[in-house]
């Protein structure tokens, strides 16, 4: 009961930022701005929203390949449109609750191909790190290329949500996380081989071993390339869906395709902060276009429309994945293990 209290608590306040941030950028934007936003979604060209659907979905198809391939090593080899319904259930799941999705698509997996849940909680930290290591990239390309217009934007952002505090401060943080990590690394082995044979032990150890073999499935990778592949073509769709979404409205339209790279790196900032971007999205659109010459409220309005589209395709797609999986999987699931 206090779980679920607390969860929802988390949800309501992050949820609330995000309805705050959507109206603390409206007041902002002052009348003049905010009339250019209106105007700007009644005229966008929505035929646009549907090559942003296939390659978003393409993006996701992706993902789900990529999935897999973690999982080879392990000795398991799902269908893959299994595994594309629990990566868009999952996405579903975090719109209403934060990290929710990652349970789902565990629990997915575990149920309709008897893949053992413990074992892809390792699979889902080696994506999430690939992610970041990603995104990453995606910051460096951005700031690279287009460091005379986006640069100080950059360094601002980047100090008041990640860096926010003194440099000592920061250290000392770093330096009791990395104490707290390693005490609680030696207490567990402490634990395990002490106690190795209580039963709640022996449950828990099994769960650490399950994680484990998850994340140790970076390494024994059996096509690299193909992963290597797949974690390109993702952030490629995710910024080709970006500059597409530039011809939404014409103002905008006139955006280098070098501004998708700083754009959707602050977006994904976005996406972090708040559920499903929820405010937050549109806001730092708004805020990377200013640095182009893009006026407030033609660029909330283009933010606004990229965040909708993406919503939709969530929305849509998850939903009827969700309604597709007990229709799929009408045959009694056979454990999705691959000889080794």
């Amino acid at each position: 009961m206090k779980n679920k209290l607390l969860t929802i608590l988390k949800y309501l306040f992050f949820l609330g930022l995000g309805i705050f941030l959507v109206w603390w950028s409206i007041h902002k934007m002052g009348d003049k701005n905010w009339q250019e936003c209106k105007t700007a979604l009644k005229t966008a060209r929505f035929i646009l929203f549907i090559p942003v659907f296939f390659i978003l979905v393409a993006s996701h198809i992706s993902r789900a390949i990529r999935w897999k391939i973690l999982m080879k090593p392990m000795g398991y080899s799902p269908r893959l449109l299994n595994t594309f319904f629990a990566v868009m259930v999952g996405y579903l799941a975090n719109l209403a609750v934060p990290r929710l999705g990652e349970v789902l698509k565990c629990t997915i997996l575990g149920k309709y191909e008897k893949v053992p849940a413990d074992k892809l909680v390792g699979t889902i930290l080696v994506e999430r790190a690939i992610d970041v290591v990603s995104l990453l990239i995606v910051f460096i390309i951005a700031i690279v290329s287009q460091a005379s217009i986006i640069g100080a934007y950059a360094k601002t952002t980047i100090q008041n949500n990640f860096l926010s505090g003194n440099s000592m401060g920061l250290f000392v943080k770093l330096t009791l996380l990395v104490a707290f990590i390693a005490i609680v690394y030696f207490l567990m082995k402490f634990i395990f081989n002490r106690y190795s044979e209580i039963g709640i032990v022996k449950k828990i150890n099994m769960l650490f071993r399950g994680v484990g073999a998850g994340l140790s499935s970076i390494k024994n990778l059996e096509n690299k390339s193909a992963f290597i592949f797949h974690s390109v073509f993702i952030w490629c769709c995710y910024a080709a869906g970006t500059y597409l979404g530039f011809f939404v409205i014409p103002e905008t339209s006139n955006l280098p395709i070098a501004a998708a790279f700083p754009v959707l790196a602050f977006a994904s900032i976005g996406m972090i902060i708040t559920p499903g971007g929820i405010g937050s999205y549109q806001w730092f659109i708004m805020g990377v276009m200013v640095l182009y010459g893009i006026d407030e409220g033609h660029g909330y309005a283009n933010g606004l429309l990229q965040w909708i589209a993406q919503f939709c395709i969530i929305l849509i797609v998850g939903f009827l994945s969700l309604l597709a999986l007990p229709y799929y999987n009408r045959q009694p699931a056979k454990p999705s293990t691959t000889s080794t």
